[in-house]
């Protein structure tokens, strides 16, 4: 089963970074996110994977084409003009890198994918969040509902911490970042049937959060997979700061894999 990376919209939250960038290429812990992510599936044995690329592509395409070199140890003859390979550091992954326009949006995006997905069911997530979450687990829960997409559900972390006030304005509890209010949300990771792409006109200008996804809910199609592990977007600079100092505690949770 492939799996489909949306990866090409600006970042603009993330501007610090984005500038430079396209926000999937921010790195945490010396690895952009993006590459945090197919190793959250490749860990499962999912190694096929469709990116979709919009705002500076060639970024992307680079990072793959360059990656035996960039995380290899070589030695440069420049007299011989030669390169020799000691150790590498290679992924089983086979990567499809489309370029689906500047400004497409997320269904404009994946309808451009459906010449390379065929008629087979797919996964499909953001290029900015990391998790926990076991595929077995989704794939079975899609496969259990005979649904055409399962998306991930989360309840997110709130941005402050929650305080609790008695009568003469005293602080009686403190929780620093709880959950939210409470409320389910999109967290990606979605399994998709092909005739998720009768939903999605040929138009550059579609959300997949919009119309197609409000359509298949309507017409009982959307089922959720509730996941209620570790499960964080990259959206903001602080984001990224606290996803790396994860990372560097040696235990971030999403990484899942040896």
């Amino acid at each position: 089963m492939k799996v489909v990376i949306l990866a090409g919209g600006l970042g603009t939250r993330l501007s610090e970074e984005t500038d430079l960038k396209p926000k999937p290429m921010v790195e945490i812990g010396g690895y952009p996110v993006l590459w945090h992510i197919m190793k959250i599936y490749s860990a499962y044995g999912y190694n096929d994977f469709v990116i979709l690329t919009g705002y500076k592509s060639h970024i992307i395409k680079d990072f793959f084409v360059n990656y035996y070199q960039r995380y290899s140890d070589i030695t440069v003859d420049m007299v011989a003009n030669s390169v020799q390979v000691h150790k590498t550091r290679s992924e089983p992954w086979t990567v499809t890198i489309l370029y689906t326009g500047q400004d497409t949006l997320t269904g404009g995006r994946i309808k451009k994918a459906q010449s390379y997905l065929g008629q087979e069911p797919f996964m499909l997530t953001y290029g900015d969040g990391v998790s926990d979450i076991h595929i077995p687990s989704l794939l079975a829960c899609h496969q259990q509902s005979g649904k055409i997409v399962t998306m991930t559900a989360v309840k997110p972390l709130g941005r402050f911490g929650a305080l609790d006030l008695d009568g003469q304005d005293n602080i009686t509890s403190f929780m620093e970042k709880p959950q939210g209010d409470g409320a389910w949300i999109n967290g990606g990771f979605f399994v998709c049937q092909p005739e998720v792409f009768d939903y999605i006109p040929q138009q550059p200008g579609v959300m997949f959060e919009r119309a197609p996804l409000e359509q298949l809910a309507a017409q009982g199609h959307l089922h959720a997979y509730k996941h209620t592990g570790f499960w964080r977007p990259m959206d903001t600079l602080r984001d990224k700061n606290e996803l790396t100092a994860l990372w560097k505690t040696g235990h971030a949770p999403w990484k899942i894999w040896d």
